[in-house]
């Protein structure tokens, strides 16, 4: 995984926290939704992450009239068998880039309902699985409205973590800059090559997933998920799937450290990206501008640790 993130440095700059975000999700058999302005890097650290891997990516760019068929696939008349035959979509394969994925209207991003949770395309009443290892990876523009559809909760709820693509430092800046001055491509990526195999990444799923969790760690996650519902801002505070959304990326947040069990530090480093776009806000708590990392922020101080 170290491998990983040096090879993707070498194509992104400032965005380590998203890079160490896409690892945990990945450890995790999770999704991730990427939010930021255009022109963040967005969709090159997802290429990027891809690249390190050397696993099978597809791109999806959607847009207004794109169709569910046109994500998981669909029947096709094939004339010399007389018969339908599925031909499968962009949704087979391990890593799938869902670039702006609030500009399709719901019916196609429900699309993706089944295939992000249960990992496998039904079609004519057939189950078809997707491939192991699979990871969503959905990018969308938090300013920009005219010609957006919004995510429902129940979309929302099928992303492990919701990870905020921010503007890079100085002199981070300055590094991308140079780069492109010496000549860098962010469309040909020909300096970035496989540095893992799909077998390391698969014993990496299960070395992350054997880390030990005590019950006073278990107890401390099902009073953060109880607070969140108490909270006077929040209408609709965070689910038993929440619930263990957190404890799964904790765990691979504690593997990645080389810890063999889950602290409560590790909880809390994991609480806001993956809650933070589960909890649904009273509206005259966002009338006032509320958000949702300032509740949890709260949730985490009120919430007594376990020693």
């Amino acid at each position: 995984m170290q491998r990983v993130r040096a090879e993707v440095d070498k194509a992104v700059v400032g965005q380590a926290g998203t890079v160490t975000g896409l690892l945990v999700a990945l450890l995790a058999r999770g999704h991730v939704l990427l939010e930021g302005v255009p022109g963040v890097a967005k969709t090159l650290v997802v290429r990027s992450f891809s690249r390190a891997l050397g696993l099978d990516t597809k791109r999806v760019q959607f847009t207004p009239d794109l169709m569910p068929g046109d994500v998981t696939g669909s029947l096709v008349y094939d004339a010399r068998t007389g018969e339908f035959e599925f031909r499968r979509g962009p949704v087979f394969t391990n890593i799938l880039l869902a670039d702006e994925i609030n500009r399709t209207p719901p019916k196609t991003q429900a699309a993706l309902l089944e295939a992000m949770e249960e990992r496998q395309v039904s079609s004519d009443g057939a189950s078809l699985p997707l491939p192991d290892p699979f990871l969503v990876a959905a990018t969308q523009n938090p300013i920009e409205h005219e010609g957006t559809y919004s995510l429902p909760e129940a979309q929302l709820d099928r992303f492990l973590m919701k990870l905020v693509v921010g503007m890079p430092e100085r002199d981070a800046e300055v590094s991308v800059l140079r780069r492109h001055a010496d000549g860098f491509s962010p469309r040909a990526l020909t300096d970035l090559h496989p540095v893992v195999t799909a077998e390391e990444i698969l014993a990496a799923q299960q070395a992350a997933g054997r880390v030990q969790v005590t019950d006073d760690v278990l107890g401390y996650v099902v009073d953060l998920a109880r607070a969140t519902r108490q909270s006077p801002s929040v209408q609709l505070g965070a689910s038993p799937r929440a619930s263990t959304a957190l404890l799964a990326a904790a765990k691979a947040w504690a593997w990645l450290n080389g810890s063999s069990a889950v602290t409560p530090d590790h909880v809390q480093t994991m609480l806001i990206p993956v809650w933070r776009h589960r909890l649904q806000l009273r509206p005259d708590a966002e009338m006032e501008g509320v958000s949702a990392d300032a509740v949890l922020t709260s949730v985490v101080q009120q919430t007594r640790v376990p020693i």
